[in-house]
């Protein structure tokens, strides 16, 4: 555990003690949802990053299974098709709140309901996603965390000049369907012109392009791969991984969850402090907070992850300047 999560812990933990005594007092049974487009992870596993840990951040702040909390989940194991039909059979269930863990998730439950109180967790840009008017006021019945921060992706081609001085041309996976990653895209642009690169886009709707896209990039010139947030280029990251090893291409991606897969270098929102926040706004509504009060807020924290064991693969030194600056590095 490194200095920073050690201190982040111990200030949860004096914050959940008179939390916890409150909602214990109040004696009232919350009844929280969770949709994600994701599969249900269980028990972690090697090649996953942690899941977002919703039932021990409730508990942190006094909300607890079996005694004040019931908490219901739907995951559509990676088939977004099924998300309104999971969303309709949350709202069915009249909870007090549900967490939408992305914005197709919290689209679907925008269209099932504009009464039942929704918190998402890590969309891209929820404005230009058509699920609130505005950050600072979003109105009607959904608000909580954002992982818009377009400026992240120009910082991405930033590190990977700083890891590779002699690259010139780079491919870019994306999902032009996505409001945030577009935003990303334009940003990503915007920098490579800049720096002098040469990008090669490749739009990718569903994982089932992915690999058609993997050999176009194979066959012209690129000599690194970006890969821009999305849920198509998450669940498809590992294949995108294995075949940048093989084809000897740095890459750089928006965090933890790639970087575990196999990505070298991962740079965005440190998605442990967005669950954190993200909850907290679960926590207000359930003691009387409205949703459309509740700006929502952007990243604070964000993480630098280096997957050694790729370098290796790809025979790259890690600069020092990049290892002493990271927040993790995976061996």
């Amino acid at each position: 555990m490194n200095r920073r999560t050690l201190l982040y812990g111990l200030g949860v933990g004096l914050l959940a003690a008179p939390l916890a005594a409150e909602a214990q007092k109040a004696g009232k049974i919350a009844r929280v949802g969770f949709l994600s487009e994701s599969d249900d992870p269980g028990p972690e596993r090697p090649d996953s990053v942690r899941p977002f840990p919703v039932r021990t951040l409730l508990h942190s702040l006094g909300w607890v299974e079996g005694r004040n909390l019931e908490f219901v989940s739907r995951h559509a194991q990676n088939r977004s098709e099924r998300l309104p039909d999971l969303a309709a059979e949350l709202v069915a269930l009249k909870l007090d709140v549900i967490i939408a863990q992305g914005s197709q998730e919290a689209l679907a439950l925008k269209r099932a309901t504009s009464v039942t109180p929704i918190v998402m967790y890590a969309p891209g840009d929820p404005v230009a996603a058509g699920l609130v008017s505005s950050l600072a006021r979003p109105g009607g019945n959904i608000t909580g965390t954002s992982l818009m921060f377009p400026d992240a992706a120009g910082k991405r081609l930033e590190l990977l000049r700083e890891l590779v001085p002699s690259v010139s041309q780079v491919a870019v996976l994306w999902n032009p369907q996505n409001p945030s990653t577009t935003m990303d895209w334009r940003e990503t642009q915007r920098t490579a012109q800049v720096l002098g690169l040469r990008l090669h886009s490749h739009p990718v709707e569903r994982a089932e392009a992915v690999p058609e896209a993997l050999k176009a990039v194979g066959k012209e010139g690129s000599q690194a791969l970006v890969l821009l947030q999305d849920s198509v280029v998450v669940v498809t990251s590992k294949t995108t991984a294995d075949f940048a090893i093989a084809n000897r291409l740095p890459t750089i991606s928006a965090g933890e969850i790639y970087v575990r897969r196999g990505v070298l270098i991962g740079y965005g929102p440190s998605l442990a402090a967005v669950g954190a926040r993200t909850v907290t706004y679960v926590d207000r509504i359930l003691r009387g907070a409205k949703p459309g009060d509740l700006p929502i807020e952007q990243p604070a924290k964000f993480d630098l992850v280096i997957n050694l064991k790729t370098a290796k693969a790809l025979g790259l030194t890690i600069p020092q300047s990049l290892l002493l600056r990271a927040d993790q590095v995976i061996e």
